[in-house]
């Protein structure tokens, strides 16, 4: 299983949010180029960086650092990247910037279709974030209304499915094991996990899905709940 430790940008600064509120952020940085090193450093062959200006106002102001970042760990890690990603002319745009795969989530949830051209392209993951299963959009600002055991089948092209728990992000109390378990059981595109992990046991838990491809981790690494090495050595 795949160790994707993550990087969210706000204002230039690497920070993370509570529950995907805006209002409620805590500043753990200001370089994620050095942020991202650190992780490949540790053993990390994939980072993962959310644009949180992007997925709230559309506007690409950061992608100047998602290039520094791709330049920085190239030929030694893989580099996703979600956050604003709405046009096929976004995903072009990292895509030369030298990032891997592109996560979709908003304009993946409204036009299916839209994923299917953008793989043309580069690879794309579909950012599937939820409350209570139901995908939200928009920054996690709106609900879509639909499920996202539904929306699992819609996407024959992505390359994952990256889920989050919004009631879970940035909470550390734990993954959503069961509704993992679920999605993994109703799709072949690989899934990767998003939300709750807190502590190695919490790591140990989703490794014990059989079929998850990854795990996205964040505020337990900044919290300094563990590290990357020791998150590897457990998914080892």
């Amino acid at each position: 299983m795949i160790l994707y430790p993550a990087i969210d940008v706000f204002g230039g600064k690497v920070v993370r949010l509570r529950q995907g509120e805006y209002d409620d952020s805590t500043v753990y940085g200001v370089d994620p180029v050095a942020m991202a090193l650190s992780f490949v450093d540790q053993g990390a062959t994939w980072v993962h960086m959310v644009d949180l200006d992007a997925a709230r106002s559309g506007e690409p102001v950061n992608r100047a650092v998602i290039a520094s970042v791709a330049r920085a760990i190239a030929g030694r890690a893989f580099l996703q990247v979600g956050g604003g990603v709405r046009t096929q002319a976004d995903a072009e745009a990292l895509a030369a910037a030298g990032v891997t795969r592109v996560v979709m989530g908003s304009a993946a949830v409204g036009d299916p279709a839209l994923v299917r051209r953008v793989s043309d392209v580069v690879s794309v993951a579909v950012g599937l974030d939820h409350r209570n299963g139901v995908a939200a959009t928009h920054g996690w600002t709106e609900s879509s209304g639909v499920r996202v055991d539904d929306l699992l089948s819609q996407f024959p092209t992505a390359s994952a499915f990256v889920i989050t728990d919004i009631s879970r992000d940035g909470m550390l109390t734990g993954p959503d094991v069961e509704g993992l378990a679920r999605a993994v059981s109703l799709t072949s595109v690989p899934v990767v996990a998003s939300g709750g992990v807190g502590t190695l046991s919490h790591i140990a838990e989703l490794a014990a899905v059989v079929g998850l491809n990854g795990v996205i981790v964040g505020k337990a690494l900044y919290e300094s709940k563990f590290t990357v090495s020791e998150a590897l050595v457990v998914l080892s």
